[in-house]
């Protein structure tokens, strides 16, 4: 599905609209929405830090796993503001987290998935990954004392580091909770990611 939105082209995976309608027909149609919605904000401490940089998105797709930018200027830009457009993604989600925590202590329980979704997102992004923001972040403070070969090679290393101990996660969850292979289907997509990687930085 393609669109434009603000003068964006903006494109949908049809998987992820499949997905959505699979999380109806299971009845878990709140969690996803919770967990769409913790992506959304982070994106959108993405966006907004671009915006407010004086740079504009040439491209949004919405895919099963993830939202990619496409942003040709990001070579253009210092090294500081692309560490500011990377970090106020994983910040989003953590500045949403505290008012949505006092209304919960006010009471309303209801706001408690909402709140743990985008704690989730937001700590998950910061993983040392390549494809994701914490890798990306520490791509480019290595990239001062490094050369981009070295500091690539180091961020994959710590990427399949960092992979396993999901995975062995996601296999203890599978068996302990009637088969939620979600974690599992995380980290295929992590290393499909690595190996599939094109020059971003988030």
């Amino acid at each position: 599905m393609r669109f434009r939105l603000c003068g964006i082209r903006v494109e949908i995976s049809y998987l992820l609209l499949c997905l959505a309608a699979m999380s109806v027909i299971l009845g878990i149609f709140q969690s996803f929405c919770c967990c769409v919605l913790a992506v959304i904000i982070h994106e959108s401490g993405h966006l907004i830090t671009m915006r407010a940089l004086g740079y504009f998105p040439e491209r949004i797709k919405i895919l099963l796993f993830e939202i990619s930018i496409s942003d040709p200027s990001r070579q253009e830009r210092s090294a500081r503001e692309n560490m500011l457009i990377i970090f106020f993604g994983p910040a989003a989600n953590f500045i949403c987290v505290l008012p949505l925590f006092l209304v919960y202590l006010c009471g309303t329980e209801k706001i408690l998935p909402f709140a743990a979704a985008n704690l989730s997102v937001g700590l998950f992004n910061l993983l040392p990954v390549m494809s994701l923001d914490g890798g990306q972040l520490l791509f480019i403070l290595l990239c001062r004392s490094r050369t981009p070969e070295q500091a690539e090679k180091i961020v994959c290393r710590l990427t399949f580091i960092s992979v396993f101990p999901i995975a062995a996660l996601g296999f203890v969850i599978l068996f302990h909770s009637h088969y939620n292979f979600s974690l599992l289907f995380v980290c295929v997509y992590l290393i499909f990611a690595l190996l599939t990687r094109q020059e971003k930085y988030y």
